[in-house]
């Protein structure tokens, strides 16, 4: 069949089903970090794209912005001397590192790099990732960032704002999850909107920016700058979500009922995933990863076709060159974002400990507390450690010490003895 064939009414309509799934999440990434939403948004339609070239068409999955990569990006953004551009670069570097890893898969396997990269290493890190952005979620529920809407609204006035908007993305999750379920697949988008309204009704957002934002345009590129300080710091957040990348594959794959791993094969999703990612930084935009609200959407509804996925990408290029549109995105006030902040950093957290729990790994084990104990204080505790210009702080800091803990300590023969 060909792509003219498959471009009927009812995909085409499928594919903005599948765009409103993905808005929110890919959407939330730049608003949190200050990267411009309209480079994010054609980003993920052109990563998606050229995901979908490099894997034969095959693979029905859409590639948005990364919630992984945000500690990295903030610490680097953030720092002296830091700046977005500079995280970019790094960026860059670890889509690349992508691709090391799909030659590395094709010649090693999947088993050698599990045994490195275990449960009991990346379930504590991808932990870290939402608690090390606790702290951001809660400054936007307050207004910590946004004084004047402290001034003129309160704390209370924020938190009422952020606790309403909390409160209707659990509701949509949990009371629709079996009523209607594609609306539960949207509590952020959903969460967003109402929260929105809510925000609107008590006058806490200036639509000036919108009015004179033009209908069409293109979006703010910029150019990535590269420094070895930024790359120490996000590069090791690579390394887990390369391993995350093989769960989201497979995941897709079961939905299917197909061995995406074996056809396309795995070494071809992680280049794809890896360009889409490096092709993003380079104009400006986040890291890309596969979405696991558009795989649930794709379960749901049952339709495999990938290039539904494709049209959906069509969708975010067509609303990344429309400047109002961005605009109106731009003009979402932080208690809404930090509303749903509180939520999705929990929620990713969670699933760190989750995935412990899935893989049943064993706390009795003296090294593995041992490990995971040392990832979690030093990611959280914000560690630093310099040599020269290269920086290694905070989440990168713990990834290292966690793999060179598990190299030495599991890998040694020895058996530990069991905790009491």
């Amino acid at each position: 069949m060909s792509i003219k064939e498959d471009v009927t009414g009812k995909n085409v309509v499928l594919g903005i089903q599948h765009t409103f799934v993905m808005f929110g999440a890919t959407v939330l990434v730049p608003i949190i970090t200050g990267l411009d939403v309209g480079v994010t948004l054609f980003a993920a339609g052109i990563g998606t794209w050229l995901f979908h070239v490099l894997t034969k068409f095959k693979v029905p999955v859409f590639l948005g912005s990364s919630f992984a990569f945000i500690p990295g990006i903030i610490a680097v953004s953030t720092a002296d001397g830091g700046s977005l551009p500079e995280a970019c670069g790094a960026i860059v570097v670890a889509g690349l590192l992508y691709v090391v890893a799909a030659g590395l898969f094709k010649v090693i396997g999947y088993d050698m790099l599990h045994k490195v990269l275990p449960p009991h290493v990346t379930g504590p890190v991808i932990m870290l990732i939402g608690l090390i952005l606790a702290p951001v979620a809660i400054k936007n529920a307050n207004g910590s960032y946004a004084p004047q809407l402290v001034e003129q609204f309160g704390i209370g006035g924020c938190w009422f704002v952020a606790a309403f908007t909390f409160a209707v993305a659990v509701f949509v999750r949990v009371f629709f999850e079996k009523r209607a379920k594609l609306l539960s697949m949207l509590p952020v988008l959903t969460a967003l909107i109402i929260g929105y309204a809510l925000a609107v009704f008590m006058g806490m957002v200036d639509f000036t920016t919108v009015k004179a934002a033009a209908w069409f345009g293109v979006p703010k590129f910029s150019a990535p700058v590269f420094s070895m300080r930024s790359m120490s710091i996000i590069l090791p957040i690579a390394i887990v979500t390369i391993v995350e990348h093989f769960g989201d594959v497979l995941a897709i794959g079961n939905v299917v009922g197909k061995n995406f791993i074996k056809d396309p094969g795995i070494h071809r999703t992680l280049l794809g995933d890896g360009l889409a990612t490096s092709l993003s930084a380079l104009m400006g935009g986040p890291a890309n990863t596969t979405y696991s609200e558009n795989t649930g959407a794709v379960a749901l509804t049952g339709v495999y076709n990938p290039i539904v996925m494709r049209i959906a990408a069509c969708c975010a290029i067509l609303l990344a060159v429309i400047p109002k549109f961005t605009a109106l995105v731009g003009t979402i006030p932080s208690p809404v974002i930090g509303g749903l902040s509180i939520l999705l950093f929990g929620m990713i957290a969670a699933i760190g400990a989750k995935n412990m729990v899935d893989a049943r790994v064993d706390f009795s084990d003296a090294r593995v507390l041992m490990i995971t104990a040392s990832i979690l204080v030093l990611g959280i505790g914000g560690a630093e450690l310099s040599f020269g210009s290269i920086q290694f702080k905070g989440l990168g800091l713990a990834a290292i010490v966690g793999i060179i803990l598990n190299l030495i300590l599991m890998f040694s023969g020895k058996k530990a003895p069991k905790t009491e």
